[in-house]
């Protein structure tokens, strides 16, 4: 996507000036578009021996293998999340073209959001370390994986980016925190561009986890099927994008968080953090061309539609609805929703929200393209 930049443009406004992903649609931008454009049902049954837990369909990147992806040398020990953000950071820094880590690789932070880590590599390091002969006798190259930072600093070590480097984990607006949180570096002037987004891994372990959470005691919401990916976004100041021939894909006007203690409130939360977003982006209710909610299902996101419907009354502008076509991707369901708002085309101003039944909802406003 490509537009022209508008001359009278403020330099310091912060942008997102590249962005890939690797989703239950397949590994980059292109084909994630084309998946999102056409409404394409990505969930699909195991193929082979797949191993999905309670669940008999998935939204898993096809065919991904971290060594095929990424090669054999450093990958031994590789985690599947960990290999799912370097491969994605990859293909954005690749977008973004030569230079943009090497020139000043000080210059370029991380913030990447995450669930847990790699759930497997958690519960597989402690079945050893209880299994085995002795507690301690254990592979040390696997312990790396059990630390939820471990996507974030391989990304940044494997691509050479030596700016500040965040790890943030909070539900399912994991990605929309982790927007804010790059946006807040560049404001203080702690870095001058960051890759931001969010990865999450799927794994038979996982998958039992989140249908236990789900279906158990006190039921939170449907135990539909499960997804994974990550998308990653470039966000600088305008000026920088445009020194280095990028163009400015969307550019972000507000954003809000609420937390709730009460799942019977989460309507409230919702309708409050859109109601501030759009008051700090300068957006009237009625000029939103695109709302991508984060369709949890059940109880909850009735609350989310009918927080959303009370805020725009009859302008009812059309709602692209991801979880039902990849899945339930955990912590990086916000960033996907993000990568499918910069597929509207331009000069658009899109909503982004998510709410997650641990008692946080946020709300981002953009705008695709630049006016």
């Amino acid at each position: 996507m490509s537009v022209t930049l508008a001359a009278g443009a403020d330099p310091d406004t912060l942008v997102v000036s590249g962005w890939s992903a690797a989703t239950p649609y397949g590994l980059g931008t292109r084909a994630f578009t084309e998946g999102v454009r056409a409404l394409r049902d990505a969930v699909r049954a195991a193929d082979g021996d797949a191993d999905l837990g309670p669940y008999e369909r998935a939204g898993r990147v096809p065919g991904f293998d971290v060594r095929t992806v990424l090669g054999r040398k450093g990958t031994r020990a590789m985690d599947r999340a960990t290999g799912l953000a370097v491969a994605t950071a990859g293909m954005l820094l690749e977008q973004a073209g030569p230079g943009l880590a090497q020139d000043a690789p000080e210059a370029v932070g991380m913030v990447l959001g995450t669930g847990h880590g790699s759930v497997q590599s958690i519960m597989d390091f402690t079945r050893d370390s209880l299994t085995g002969e002795k507690p301690f006798h254990v592979d040390p190259a696997l312990f790396p994986n059990t630390v939820m930072n471990r996507a974030a600093g391989q990304s940044a070590i494997w691509h050479t980016l030596r700016g500040p480097n965040t790890t943030i984990a909070g539900g399912a607006p994991t990605g929309l925190l982790a927007l804010n949180y790059a946006a807040r570096l560049l404001r203080q002037r702690h870095c001058e561009a960051v890759l931001c987004g969010a990865v999450e891994e799927f794994s038979p372990e996982r998958a039992w986890l989140e249908y236990r959470a789900r279906t158990g005691g006190g039921h939170r919401q449907p135990a539909g099927p499960l997804g994974e990916g990550c998308a990653l976004f470039l966000l600088e100041p305008l000026s920088r994008a445009r020194a280095h021939g990028r163009a400015a894909l969307a550019s972000l006007l507000g954003a809000r968080f609420i937390a709730f203690t009460d799942p019977e409130r989460a309507g409230e939360a919702v309708a409050r953090a859109v109601t501030e977003a759009l008051k700090e982006a300068d957006v009237r209710p009625e000029d939103v061309d695109l709302l991508v909610p984060s369709d949890s299902g059940g109880p909850l996101g009735a609350r989310e539609d009918a927080a959303l419907t009370g805020i725009f009354g009859e302008h009812r502008p059309p709602r692209l609805r991801l979880r039902r076509l990849v899945g339930d991707l955990g912590a990086a369901s916000a960033s996907v929703q993000l990568a499918a708002a910069l597929t509207a085309g331009a000069d658009r101003p899109v909503l982004v929200t998510s709410v997650d039944p641990d008692g946080q909802t946020g709300a981002v406003v953009l705008r695709t393209g630049d006016r």
